[in-house]
């Protein structure tokens, strides 16, 4: 962070009626001066483990932020969203809502162009205090997700305790559809109760056309995945914001 060597990439997420582009996750990146571009896994664990993340989380916040206003403001016209991805040390260390709320006014972000993800493991470890994270961000006017839907084995009725706007179902099950169909029954039911309960649900990890074709059938509402884009910098992401829709 002292010498400026984090970067953030960002992953389109696609709508799946008509191929728009809805919004881009934000995904960190550490340029390393010797070793290059390293993604998450080869340093979030130790920042995690340490406690660093805190600082690196809430910098990734405000920076992601800060890209969404830029965005906005040169592209009017587009109403996408930013995602990111809350830790499990942000939450039990941090008052989730003076983070958020820090990040928004130094940035001036609207709270509604702000999607704040928190995996279902890290809600599933204190629910109650999950649902208190979760409705502070409500609170704010930021949209919530559960994200990596389905790595806990949480009952689907949790749903329910949870006032959130998206469900993103994780990957492990994406990846098995057309070949499992107890996945696809799971995400038949996600896609049904979420719908129910007025939460938009995107499919994570989509590598395949089969794939894609499997959630549309489904019903799920949107989707991100390599099959549509990899996570890109910020400098390649504008023309995904302006471009024509991928499908009708």
């Amino acid at each position: 962070m002292d010498r400026g060597e984090f970067r953030v990439f960002y992953q389109p997420v696609i709508a799946l009626a008509d191929g728009s582009c809805i919004g881009v996750e934000a995904l960190l990146r550490w340029q390393h001066p010797e070793r290059g571009l390293l993604a998450p896994a080869e340093f979030l664990p130790t920042a995690e483990s340490s406690g660093l993340i805190v600082p690196i989380g809430a910098w990734l916040l405000e920076e992601a932020c800060r890209a969404a206003v830029d965005w906005r403001a040169s592209l009017p016209q587009t109403q996408f969203r930013v995602s990111v991805n809350l830790s499990a040390r942000q939450l039990a260390h941090h008052d989730v809502g003076t983070v958020v709320s820090t990040a928004l006014e130094r940035t001036g972000l609207d709270p509604d162009a702000l999607c704040v993800e928190i995996t279902e493991t890290i809600l599933m470890e204190d629910v109650d205090a999950g649902v208190s994270a979760v409705r502070a961000l409500k609170a704010l006017g930021v949209r919530p997700a559960i994200d990596d839907f389905g790595t806990g084995y949480s009952a689907l009725g949790y749903l329910r305790k949870f006032p959130i706007d998206e469900v993103k179902i994780d990957r492990s099950f994406v990846e098995r559809l057309g070949t499992d169909p107890d996945d696809a029954a799971i995400v038949a039911a996600v896609v049904s109760l979420g719908h129910a309960l007025g939460v938009t649900v995107t499919g994570e990890g989509v590598e395949t056309r089969s794939q894609l074709e499997e959630l549309r059938a489904l019903g799920v509402d949107a989707a991100q995945g390599f099959l549509l884009s990899p996570p890109q910098p910020p400098r390649d992401i504008t023309p995904w914001l302006t471009r024509t829709r991928l499908w009708s």
